[in-house]
């Protein structure tokens, strides 16, 4: 760490990644309200707070206005940069929307409060982010592209290296290494930062899971070759399929030339905010020792924490755990047919699927979801390599496959979204809520419309009692 002329920036992830990582998103806003004065004043680069799972969490299973959330956390928030994650053109959903429906909806996310956006595409094909980015700096904020990490015979030193060039070209202010499947090791993670360095002038930040159980040493290997910013989640919501934690880290660099300077006795005010609400989540359920464990499997299928446990949800579902295994080893398999993409929603959601259909019918191929057709017709872009012809043929048979950026065969969808809900609309940006998630929004609007016609009963009520005629 000698080298090092600066400190490393800690963007701090409860808000987001850990606990969508470990709780399934299920933090509500009330149990963040409390604690980000504090979290305020510690001295993070950033705060990842929003997008991701975050916005269909909300809708779906808590009955939150995500926007609401977004613009009590701006409230707190005073001092701290607050990041989202955003999965390019398909936004938070897991459908490729039109150039008007993105620009739109990184427009209110800005107005709302966001800072940082943190853009990434699942095969990393960057047509599929350029709308996104230049969306993300004409609304005045900062764009974070961000490289899918994966392994495979196509992800070579000079293919990463390409990458970068290219987004630093695109007008990207830093570039984030997305190790979502905690594949990254210590020595790699060393001379894929070191090359990166070489090919940009960017800020380079490391985003890693503990699923594996290799992050925080590969945290350090990046660190002595210079990483910028590190991912790292308060130690109640750290480790497991989560990020490292953020005091361990900030402790593990005190008086280096890496020291962090974060403020330790506001980590622990917050780390001890945090401990009660983990042991209740252990309680009730919502947090699963086990997600807690280190997966070695990660290593060996390259399978992402919450993927595994996708796949072992539709095994149990056809009875049929016992061909975990087999369906283990048929991803691989699956990924190396459909082009070699990085295993990142959506595409992990896809190719998991495709693998467990593949062992429950016997046949490769014999049955596919439409995602995997849409996947091999080229509507979510392309792939790194070229997919198996005879796959392809199975798949979608003699059909056109799509060579173009996919957004470009998509006419403007907002006038449609705003006739659609215009008898729900309360306020701009359910507009964007219906336009990610139609039939959760809808559900959510009736909701609110509810809750709002009770509680204006109640008043009702209080008036009438309190001035009887």
């Amino acid at each position: 760490m000698s080298k090092r002329e600066k400190p490393v920036r800690i963007t701090e992830t409860i808000l987001r990644d850990a606990q969508q990582s470990l709780i399934a998103t299920r933090m509500p806003t009330s149990e963040m309200l409390p604690i980000i004065e504090t979290m305020d004043q510690v001295g993070y680069y950033a705060v990842e707070c929003w997008g991701g799972a975050t916005f269909d969490a909300c809708l779906r299973f808590l009955k939150e206005d995500p926007w609401e959330r977004l613009r009590k956390l701006r409230a707190g928030f005073k001092h701290t940069k607050l990041m989202m994650l955003l999965r390019g053109q398909n936004l938070l959903g897991y459908n490729h929307y039109a150039d008007d429906t993105v620009e739109a909806f990184i427009q209110k996310s800005v107005e709302n409060g966001i800072d940082i956006i943190r853009i990434f595409d699942c095969l990393n094909d960057l047509r599929n982010i350029k709308t996104a980015l230049q969306a993300t700096k004409k609304a005045g904020a900062q764009a974070q592209v961000a490289l899918v990490y994966t392994i495979g015979d196509a992800y070579t030193d000079e293919y990463w290296m390409h990458i970068a060039k290219k987004i630093e070209r695109m007008g990207a202010d830093s570039i984030c290494i997305k190790d979502m499947a905690g594949l990254l090791l210590p020595y790699k993670a060393y001379e894929l930062v070191k090359n990166l360095k070489k090919a940009t002038n960017l800020p380079i930040e490391l985003h890693s899971h503990c699923t594996s159980g290799v992050a925080p040493m590969a945290y350090l290997k990046a660190i002595e070759a210079g990483v910028d910013i590190i991912d790292c989640a308060i130690s109640p919501f750290a480790l497991g399929t989560s990020q490292p934690p953020t005091e361990v880290m900030v402790a593990t660099l005190s008086k280096t030339k890496a020291d962090t300077r974060l403020d330790l006795a506001k980590l622990k005010e917050i780390n001890d905010y945090f401990a009660p609400y983990r042991e209740e989540c252990i309680q009730n359920g919502l947090l699963n020792p086990k997600v807690l464990n280190v997966n070695i499997r990660t290593l060996t299928y390259q399978i992402p924490g919450g993927m595994l446990s996708n796949l072992i949800s539709q095994l149990q579902s056809q009875n049929a755990e016992d061909q975990l295994t087999e369906v283990l080893e048929e991803v691989p398999r699956v990924r190396k047919d459909l082009g070699e993409p990085p295993l990142v929603t959506p595409s992990s959601q896809i190719i998991g699927t495709q693998a467990v259909m593949n062992v429950l019918f016997g046949k490769r191929y014999q049955v596919s979801t439409e995602q995997t057709k849409d996947l091999v017709r080229g509507k979510y872009g392309k792939t790194i390599r070229p997919m198996n012809p005879e796959v392809v043929k199975k798949i979608i048979g003699n059909e056109k496959r799509i060579t173009c950026r996919p957004a470009d065969l998509i006419p403007p969808q907002m006038p449609g979204f705003e006739k659609a809900v215009k008898d729900w609309k309360q306020q701009p940006e359910d507009v964007l809520s219906y336009a990610l998630f139609p039939d959760v929004a809808m559900e959510f609007f009736k909701y609110r419309l509810a809750q709002q016609t009770k509680l204006d009963l109640n008043k009702a009520d209080l008036t009438n009692k309190a001035y009887p005629v």
